[in-house]
């Protein structure tokens, strides 16, 4: 199976931007079927979007307009790009292909 290691957390201010990254260990056919979640501190994990099986992305309603999900394929990478952050933002950050195994996640800390 594929393994995932995501990246690019950190402290950000509110109003801010992030761009977390998500590499696979191995050469992957396409995009599709990857899905980001998030898990707040004290709440569960959550689905934040994702690329369907037919390339379409889709995005939680928390995070409609302000998030895009894209890629690379020859760098094996996928890309959760967010602006307008907000503390409620703050969370362990994680992607998931084809519903495979979690990878460790990454920390994203909204907060001035």
């Amino acid at each position: 199976q594929v393994q995932l290691v995501e990246s690019g957390g950190g402290l950000v201010q509110p109003g801010g931007s992030m761009r977390l990254f998500c590499l696979a260990s191995e050469n992957i056919p396409s995009l599709n079927n990857i899905a980001w979640y998030r898990q707040p501190p004290g709440k569960a994990r959550e689905w934040v979007g994702g690329i369907g099986n037919d390339g379409g992305t889709l995005y939680a309603d928390f995070v409609k307009g302000r998030c895009t999900i894209s890629g690379d394929v020859n760098k094996r990478t996928w890309y959760l790009q967010m602006d307008g952050l907000k503390p409620d933002d703050t969370a362990v950050y994680y992607c998931r292909y084809q519903g495979g195994p979690w990878g460790q996640g990454t920390q994203v800390t909204v907060s001035s």
